[in-house]
């Protein structure tokens, strides 16, 4: 620790100049005797630090002297400081920031000051409430970056609530939802966080398989997850004209296939179930033609009766 804090010192009249034991002291929040001491041994140990009794003295660098310790370039700083920034909203980002600041040589200051405030990254939906970080993130976290297994309490989708021992290998946030990727006696496991009931770390060191990459595992994860998310696969025909608008409101679970002769578009709609599909498509009913599977069709035709039963036909159909 005390290592720490002379480098702190170091930093700290780096960026003041000069500073009074007492400015020392409240800065790093400790005694006048301990700040004076480790002045002390900064000086003894060959570092370039000065003391000036009387009004106005204090402890300076001889001569301005900087120093480095971060050993970035200026363009390196300015673009950890455009990533850093959109996560300073937490207290332990601004501290960290706010002393990489001081480490940095002055010439880069003013442009790293500014990378931190020139992006935001909203992570939140159009239309959606933002959602709080799920309760034992911060645990999985601290046991991703310390290597420990964990007893993790999870309840799954169908199952009921139920305790397992996991290696914990990384986090992923897709979007508002946060994933952990864990290697369990049944292989690798992907579980969400918000679904977490309960976290246990052990002493019990996690076994990372042998060329393990968070990135490439995620991206091979990602076409199962979207199996198990859109199970309901549905054809359909649409005029073209709207094919532009469907996939605004479908994204990537609509695949857009060939123009007919009839200018209307073979497509392919992945849903959660067919009753979901059929509802986000009875929308487009002018538009669009389902062709399979029946239980679709068969949705949009009760749908179609509701909405008859309900409002009854429309009045161009009533004067016919």
């Amino acid at each position: 620790m005390r290592a720490d804090r002379l480098v702190a010192i170091l930093l700290f009249l780096q960026s003041r100049g000069r500073a009074t034991v007492a400015e020392v002291a409240a800065e790093l929040e400790i005694s006048d005797r301990t700040a004076r001491r480790d002045l002390e041994a900064l000086a003894m140990a060959g570092v370039p630090v000065y003391s000036q009794a009387g009004r106005g003295g204090g402890w300076s660098l001889v001569g301005g002297a900087r120093t480095d310790l971060t050993g970035l370039s200026a363009a390196e700083a300015r673009a950890l400081f455009l990533v850093a920034g959109p996560g300073a909203a937490t207290p332990e980002v601004k501290a960290a920031l706010r002393k990489l600041v001081r480490a940095l040589p002055e010439t880069f200051r003013a442009s790293a000051e500014s990378a931190r405030g020139a992006v935001v990254i909203d992570a939140s939906d159009w239309d959606r409430r933002p959602v709080d970080p799920p309760v034992h993130l911060a645990a999985l976290q601290q046991a991703v970056v310390d290597g420990v297994q964990v007893r993790l309490h999870y309840a799954g989708r169908d199952r009921e609530p139920g305790e397992r021992t996991v290696h914990p290998l990384g986090l992923v946030a897709k979007r508002q939802t946060w994933y952990l990727v864990a290697q369990t006696d049944a292989g690798l496991r992907t579980f969400r966080v918000s679904r977490v009931r309960g976290v246990v770390l052990t002493d019990r060191p996690v076994e990372r398989p042998e060329g393990f990459d968070l990135a490439e595992t995620w991206q091979a994860v990602l076409s199962t997850l979207d199996e198990r998310r859109t199970p309901c696969k549905v054809t359909a025909r649409a005029e073209a004209s709207i094919v532009g608008v469907l996939q605004s409101v479908l994204g990537t679970r609509l695949d857009v296939g060939e123009l007919g002769d009839d200018g209307w578009v073979n497509v392919e709609v992945r849903g959660h179930s067919a009753q979901v599909v059929a509802a986000e498509l009875a929308g487009f009913a002018d538009h669009v033609e389902v062709t399979a599977p029946e239980a679709v069709r068969d949705h949009l035709a009760h749908v179609g009766a509701r909405l008859t039963s309900r409002y009854g036909a429309p009045q161009a159909a009533r004067r016919r």
